[in-house]
């Protein structure tokens, strides 16, 4: 290896940890920020719902597209709303290609007779996929608020009267709500992905609500002031993650996001990982187009501080940590051939700190979050131990997909809105196989992923004759991380 290649691998190598190190110094922030909150919701103006003049005329649309396994649990549960019927409408925006729009529009008939007003609304094709959905459903939206829940969530039935009441400040432009997860422990993918999940509607939403900083409307389980969705520019399905998008657009124009850790809205998590693969795969592609799209608006707006622009960069290059962990794991076995061939080079091993550092920062700051929802006794935190590791080892196997998906935002590749399969299962004893909406293909990334495995592997075993086992502990984590992610693939088909 020559010295000019190890030169260029080294400084690839120190970018891309420093740029982790900035992100776990940003998650640090909004930690203190999070830890120092005192929540503001007893002081806020709030809508007096006993008071019949100040019930507000709410729209909840449900955008759907072939939920057969959901679609009449959703329904059930959001006829079950608690709010005067007279200021509530509801919107199917069902884009389905198959037989559940039959059985939909028959349930949906029930309902009508019990004097609900609920409407199926269809469309003759699916432009702009979910953003398009929205938008047209918004043309004709007689609610002066539009809460939105995808097909797999199932809000409590005063979930309204929770979050409407918060819009009587005028300059709040949204409410988003918690998710829960009905099927956290059913397996260790989806505790894995809850783990995950609870970091960002905790440490991440509150963090950067409670300094003002821009958060994200989440697709679903919260609620829009209609004029700020129309202010905003509306719906625009350019990218893959349309709520970011919009959500971006409205904060820059002024618009405030109030976030409610306290109200939980129940969903379910893929359960299987080639359901997992297409939601990570939409959501960190969007985030990268998102961040193409944005980020110069963040950084050019006059109305919002430094601080705020920081953590908003930040924001939007969050699923861009993908690629550079990946670079990191990638040029780590090389790096070690490097600090043992030329010896003047020793002082790059230092850089690993940074690394070291990053994962003690997010490892303290994701036990608060951990704790906040699962309690904080001795066995939680066992239990967190294991727990977080797992996480760190499968979301390093996921790094490679989830890469693609940002280098393709990046560069501007387009690509269809492929919707994570829902399977209204909880349990075990209950059986995801012959889901007919899940992918029957193998993911042409698994042969890379198996190669990835024994790729560290072969780190891990070069270890031994180099005398250096500085870095064995990473590679022992990606040759699991990847190893799971090639055998889940393998294995989890219908």
């Amino acid at each position: 290896m020559g010295l000019t290649i190890a030169y260029i691998i080294l400084a690839i190598y120190s970018i891309a940890l420093l740029l982790i190190f900035f992100y776990s110094l940003a998650q640090l922030n909004l930690l203190v920020n999070y830890l120092g909150y005192k929540r503001r919701n007893q002081n806020a103006p709030k809508f007096n719902l006993m008071d019949p003049k100040e019930i507000p005329m709410v729209t909840i649309q449900l955008p759907v597209y072939n939920e057969e396994y959901v679609m009449e649990r959703l329904l059930e549960n959001i006829a079950k709303i608690e709010y005067p019927k007279s200021k509530l409408e509801i919107q199917v925006l069902d884009d389905s290609t198959d037989d559940t729009v039959i059985e939909t529009a028959k349930q949906i008939k029930t309902l009508q007779e019990t004097g609900l007003d609920i409407q199926h609304i269809r469309r003759e094709n699916r432009q702009g996929f979910k953003a398009g959905a929205l938008k047209e459903g918004l043309e004709i939206a007689k609610g002066e608020f539009v809460a939105i829940f995808d097909a797999d969530f199932l809000p409590d039935s005063d979930w309204l009267k929770k979050t409407v009441i918060y819009f009587k400040d005028p300059e709040i432009g949204v409410v988003q709500t918690r998710w829960g997860h009905i099927n956290r422990d059913y397996s260790v993918l989806t505790r894995i992905q809850a783990f995950a999940l609870d970091a960002h509607f905790t440490l991440e939403q509150v963090g950067r609500n409670a300094k003002g900083h821009f958060i994200n409307f989440n697709g679903t389980a919260g609620i829009w002031r209609k004029e700020c969705i129309l202010d905003a520019g509306n719906w625009e399905g350019d990218t893959l993650t349309e709520d970011l998008d919009l959500s971006y657009r409205a904060q820059l124009k002024d618009w405030k996001f109030k976030y409610l850790e306290d109200v939980e809205t129940p969903a379910e998590l893929p359960v299987v990982i080639s359901a997992a693969r297409s939601q990570q795969f939409r959501w960190n592609k969007g985030g990268a187009e998102n961040f193409r799209k944005s980020v110069w608006s963040v950084i050019s707006a006059r109305n919002i501080s430094f601080k705020t622009k920081f953590h908003g960069v930040m924001h939007l290059l969050n699923s861009s940590m993908f690629l550079c962990v990946f670079i990191v794991a990638l040029l780590s076995v090389p790096f070690m051939f490097i600090k043992n061939m030329y010896v003047h080079l020793d002082w790059a091993y230092s850089l690993l700190n940074f690394f070291i550092i990053s994962t003690i920062i997010l490892f303290v700051c994701y036990w608060f979050t951990y704790r906040s929802i699962q309690g904080s006794s001795f066995d939680n935190f066992v239990d967190y131990i294991k727990l977080f590791f797992t996480f760190f080892s499968v979301a390093l196997g996921f790094s490679l997909h989830n890469s693609i998906a940002v280098l393709e935002g990046h560069m501007g590749k387009r690509s269809e809105f492929v919707r994570t399969p829902k399977f209204n299962i909880s349990s075990l004893t209950e059986s995801w196989k012959g889901n007919k909406y899940l992918a029957k293909k193998l993911s042409p990334n698994m042969i890379l992923e198996a190669a990835l495995m024994l790729y560290f592997l072969f780190g891990m075993y070069s270890s031994i004759p180099l005398n250096d086992f500085g870095l064995f502990p990473f590679h022992f984590m990606l040759f699991l991380g990847f190893g799971f992610v090639f055998f889940k693939s393998l294995t989890a088909r219908a």
